[in-house]
């Protein structure tokens, strides 16, 4: 089998271009546009569903939907794994699943932020937890085959550093274009109202995405790079025999916590500028944008890192690293900006966290690839 030449790796890297910034739209927009802040609401944005806790005095109505939709995230993610290792497809195992799932998952992401009736109504509350759920699906189908690829594409040490540097690079990028909207749609309000200021930066962002998951399915074929061989193994079986792997479980639980706690701060993030900070929502974009900057320039210096230290020492220190950020924001509501201004508690944070930023970007991702001993549905789920 060939190996990717070192273009060819920042083209598979594209992808994730794609669909993190579909998934940065939903971290970062799916709250505030549904939830909107008094100021928002004054501003000329709609309330689409009832806010507040008012499910058991605890959950409101869009969290309820959120926890659903990802409980069905977590029920599909290895079914489209084992429909993916048995494909017969001709063209490879994974290709086929991203190019089917590219086009409607774009398409998807912008429905959902489009709730039929201008007001309160329960047709909006139908309407979110249907596409909702069709996003999870998609994302699945796109994202479940390409994190597969990662190991497989990864044939050497350096192979697997460079893709997971290069992916790693490319998912920030995605991620500050996902909060582009905060500077742009404030300049398109005036002429098209609140929503469809965000709905066509939306559409913008949805189309290049779109374009960006569909590039490595075009100009890689899969069957010169991997074994396309389908897989036989028992889905079921495959996870049994994965999850009796101590490491494994240790690995799979911090890789949890890292992305529960990144999905909070993205989510967070704009209501920390706009009602913590007391700063403009264009600051959301500024202060992301520094951070994606600033943990790219670390990451030339990543690999050697790993060489002198270990992955082990550089994750914790990155872990570690990032929970000062989050305690420092945290900490905004309690000391209050009277005493520090929002922009100094904003660049703290993101001085803080690019270092970790950068180290839990890319070590993580070559463990996944390194990982050996499973069958191809398991290693699937470790990504």
């Amino acid at each position: 089998m060939k190996r990717l030449t070192k273009g060819q790796m920042r083209i598979f890297a594209v992808g994730q271009l794609g669909w993190s910034t579909l998934s940065g739209i939903i971290s970062a927009s799916f709250v505030t546009f549904y939830l909107p802040t008094q100021n928002d609401i004054a501003g000329g944005a709609i309330q689409y569903i009832m806010p507040g806790l008012i499910i058991g005095g605890f959950l409101t109505v869009l969290g309820l939907i959120t926890a659903l939709s990802r409980v069905f995230d977590a029920v599909t993610d290895p079914l489209i794994a084992s429909l993916s290792d048995r494909s017969k497809n001709k063209r490879g195992r994974r290709i086929p699943f991203m190019q089917y799932a590219a086009v409607p998952l774009s398409i998807v992401t912008v429905l959902l932020f489009c709730a039929p009736v201008e007001e309160i109504s329960s047709w909006n509350v139908a309407w979110i937890s249907v596409f909702i759920v069709l996003f999870y699906l998609f994302m699945t189908m796109y994202c479940t085959p390409y994190n597969a690829l990662i190991s497989e594409f990864g044939k050497t040490q350096d192979d697997r550093m460079y893709i997971s540097t290069a992916i790693s690079l490319s998912f920030f990028a995605g991620t500050m274009l996902a909060y582009t909207p905060f500077v742009f749609a404030g300049m398109l309000r005036g002429s098209v109202g609140f929503a469809w200021s965000y709905r066509i930066c939306f559409i913008i962002l949805a189309v290049i995405s779109c374009v960006c998951m569909l590039i490595p399915t075009f100009f890689l074929k899969e069957k010169e790079f991997v074994d396309t061989k389908p897989s036989n193994s028992n889905m079921f079986k495959s996870l049994g025999a994965t999850f009796r792997n101590g490491s494994f479980r240790t690995f799979v639980f911090s890789d949890i916590m890292y992305w529960v706690g990144l999905t909070l701060f993205q989510t967070g993030l704009p209501f920390f500028v706009k009602v913590s900070m007391k700063l403009d929502e264009s600051f959301t974009m500024i202060f992301l944008g520094g951070m994606t900057v600033l943990s790219a320039a670390f990451y030339p210096i990543v690999p050697k890192l790993v060489k002198k230290f270990g992955k082990k020492k550089l994750v914790i220190t990155g872990f570690l690293g990032l929970a000062l950020a989050y305690v420092i924001a945290g900490s905004i509501g309690v000391i209050g900006v009277t005493v520090i201004p929002g922009i100094v508690y904003g660049v703290l944070i993101c001085v803080i966290a690019a270092f970790p930023m950068a180290l839990l970007g890319i070590i993580p991702q070559s463990i996944v690839a390194e990982a050996d001993g499973y069958e191809t549905g398991e290693q699937i789920k470790q990504s």
